[in-house]
């Protein structure tokens, strides 16, 4: 599993926001478009892209989009 491949797919979960926002780096609570709905597709996302479960506590306790990459690939 690349990084990079991960943000471009969590990007996709947004409609509104620019491409160029999302880095590993992206503390990903603070984009105006965040909302419970992207929670849901982002947990749809890594269920059907990574063949893994991510949990609503996973998120709560991250920060960065790159936490959450972290979680993702030590479930593989």
């Amino acid at each position: 599993m690349e990084l990079d491949k991960f943000i471009k797919d969590f990007a996709a979960q947004f409609d509104d926001t620019d491409i160029s926002e999302f880095t590993e780096n992206t503390v990903f609570k603070n984009l105006k478009e965040w909302s419970s709905l992207i929670t849901l597709s982002l947990i749809a996302m890594v269920d059907e892209e990574y063949e893994t479960k991510l949990k609503g506590d996973d998120i709560k306790s991250s920060e960065t989009i790159k936490d959450l990459y972290n979680i993702v690939k030590n479930r593989l």
